[in-house]
């Protein structure tokens, strides 16, 4: 639509109403123009208005007449239906339709900008060598890639290039402030880019950061905060005292109650409360809900604090060079303690305080507990608690991102190639330190842990039967979806005459992926095929759709393998026989998870209960508030699939020996 200069008519009525400007020639308005619905503002440069009219929801349940009033305004272009109100600084902003800007300082965009984008962030390692530059579509993949593969040194500074030229692209002198978005009670925003529909009330300051909003999903921003070189993607909540600095909050965080975080990455779904974070890399579903609890210089993702967790890298004589790696589905219990360098292996718990630097990346599922004179390890413990099972069941429930567009790739399988091939290396581990520990021996020592000697050949024993789990719950979904007809027809759809997939597998912080499609990825940027930021989420999210094939594949090497015959050489018996493995296992497992459930429900659990009663009272009151073993829904489910389990198996190999 075109604009005008102001007539002389309305000037004059502007000035009636206590307006006033620099030099009015440089103002512009829409034809249809009221300035009636302007009154005490001064303006400063070149601005333009749109139209005002009628009234507009300022906060719920309040509404007022859009306008301009009691505002200082210096270069800014302002849509219709606007409400702006005691704004004593509103400079070089672009203003989109339906926002609501009031009792604010200064919100000012001050010479160039790029928002945030770009940013250099120290993660992982607080002595630097692992800069993140951050931008408003990181995700967490490819975070992870450059943070981890600075040995393949071009592809790190090919994929520097494609940040900065998208860092490049977001430059300006003018801030941007997406349509009905609701700036309130907010003392300093500089340099800052506010997306559709996001909230802000009451935050401290705001500076050299992007509000990465939209109307499916937008991100509020509340009383209290500070953020400098910040990110904030959709539908993401920053309140009640939160600091950040040098940090990026990904899709649908929650952060606040006096968190604080500097130079830290946190992608979807994480939850921020009370504790401190420094250099963290905290991947999908990073929780830490706790005072006093200290995350730094670590990656971690589906992982939750414990109460008092404390990590440090202070025994260091180069500077604060060390870092740990908590793998997925990690836990800390409360006021745990670890010593970096330490990797923990998947699904595993810390309790205790640990003095010694310890590798269990191939052990997964295991406890770590310090005992006084040592720090013990008992392997694969975790894989039959009722926590683990329930934690991977609850996070895909829990995805709380609505944005069309959902960055973070997120694989929640608690069995996927990446972690059933540390349960191989697991067993084998466990079987040579078995052969070569004497019967004397009453503990093992392992990479900076001790195992007892006793638990070595029950450890063993657990983790093939969640190999076994694995190997036939693939099968399984093979045989149910396979429309094949005869034994030849199903051998040529399960080789598939495809062989990506086959080795080593890795998790990119939250998604599994083939090593081999990793590095096609990465050869791709180097060699300029790869050369945009969308080139590289385009690709990322290939293999993320693809992984029930490559998983597939890693499958069916495994089966092979493990039946001493080469895929196309596999029989009716060795997949009946897998099947057979699959129930009897599959069946065990479960009925160990309903046990360590019941432990829930016991005459331990039961202290507190029924404070003022008897026996009967206390029964009655755990009752009340807790329900009953036999109720309980997540029970109910477990015993419902053990049920089912033996008429699955039955059913799918009358199918096996019919064709």
């Amino acid at each position: 639509m075109e604009y005008r200069n102001l007539t002389d008519a309305e000037i004059s009525l502007l000035e009636k109403n206590g307006c006033a400007a620099e030099d009015w020639s440089r103002i512009q308005v829409k034809p249809e123009f009221d300035p009636r619905r302007l009154h005490q503002v001064y303006f400063a440069g070149d601005v333009v208005i749109g139209l005002f009219s009628g009234e507009i929801e300022v906060e719920k349940g309040v509404r007022k007449p859009s306008g301009i009033y009691r505002s200082y305004i210096k270069d800014c272009i302002i849509g219709d239906g606007v409400y702006i109100a005691s704004v004593s600084n509103l400079v070089s902003y672009q203003i989109a339709q339906g926002v609501v800007i009031e009792n604010v300082n200064t919100l000012m965009t001050e010479g160039e900008s790029t928002f945030g984008n770009g940013i250099e962030l120290e993660v992982l390692n607080e002595g630097g060598g692992r800069d993140l530059p951050i931008f408003d579509k990181m995700s967490a993949q490819m975070a992870h890639l450059m943070v981890h593969y600075r040995h393949d040194r071009k592809m790190i500074e090919k994929l520097g290039k494609i940040i900065r030229k998208y860092a490049d692209g977001k430059k300006s002198d003018k801030g941007i402030i997406g349509e009905g978005a609701r700036i309130i009670g907010t003392r300093i925003i500089r340099n800052v880019n506010i997306g559709s529909y996001a909230e802000i009330y009451g935050a401290v300051h705001l500076e050299e950061g992007t509000v990465s909003s939209c109307e499916e999903a937008p991100v509020m921003i509340g009383p209290g905060v500070t953020a400098r070189e910040f990110m904030v993607l959709s539908g993401s909540k920053v309140d009640s005292g939160a600091i950040l600095e040098k940090t990026f909050i990904g899709q649908s965080v929650k952060a606040g109650k006096q968190f604080s975080a500097e130079n830290s990455v946190f992608f979807a779904n994480g939850e921020l409360f009370h504790s401190e974070a420094v250099s963290v890399f905290g991947g999908p579903y990073t929780i830490s809900h706790h005072k006093s609890t200290l995350l730094i210089a670590a990656q971690y993702s589906f992982y939750n604090a414990g109460s008092g967790s404390n990590k440090s890298n202070h025994l260091y004589k180069l500077g604060p060079v060390h870092q740990g790696i908590l793998e997925r589905g990690s836990k800390t219990g409360s006021f745990s303690y670890m010593m970096w360098p330490c990797h923990l292996g998947p699904f595993s718990v810390v309790l205790g305080k640990h003095k010694t630097n310890f590798d269990t990346s191939d052990l997964p599922f295991s406890y770590i507990d310090a005992k006084s004179d040592r720090s013990e390890l008992i392997p694969a413990l975790n894989l039959f608690t009722v926590g683990t099972l329930r934690d991977t069941r609850k996070w895909p429930e829990r995805d709380r991102r609505k944005d069309p567009e959902k960055l973070d790739l997120i694989h929640f399988d608690l069995f996927s190639p990446f972690i059933v091939q540390k349960m191989v290396n697991a067993s084998e581990i466990l079987q040579k330190l078995k052969d070569n520990a004497s019967r004397d021996q009453k503990y093992v020592p392992y990479k900076g842990l001790h195992i007892p000697r006793l638990m070595l050949r029950t450890a063993q024993k657990y983790y093939e039967i969640g190999i076994k789990v694995y190997m036939g719950s693939e099968l399984v979904k093979f045989l149910e979806s396979s429309k094949a007809n005869d034994f030849e027809e199903l051998k040529k759809e399960f080789i598939h005459g495809n062989e990506n997939g086959r080795g080593k597998w890795m998790d990119l912080s939250g998604m599994f992926a083939p090593q081999e499609e990793v590095n096609r990825i990465c050869k791709g940027i180097k060699e300029g095929k790869v050369s945009s930021v969308d080139d590289l989420l385009t690709e990322l999210r290939k293999v993320y759709e693809n992984y029930p094939a490559y998983s597939r594949v890693w499958c069916w090497y495994l089966i092979a393998e493990r039946m001493g015959v080469k895929l196309q050489d596999l029989t009716k018996d060795h997949l009946v026989g897998i099947i057979n493995d699959w129930k009897t296992n599959a069946e065990k497992m479960n009925n160990m998870i309903i046990k360590d459930a019941q432990g829930e429900f016991s005459e331990s659990s039961k202290i507190g209960f029924g404070l003022d009663g008897d026996q009967e009272a206390r029964d009655q009151d755990f009752e009340a508030v807790r329900g009953r073993f036999e109720d309980n829904s997540f029970v109910q489910g477990l015993q419902k699939e053990t049920e089912e389990i033996e008429k699955k198996a039955e059913a799918l190999i009358q199918k096996l020996q019919e064709i």
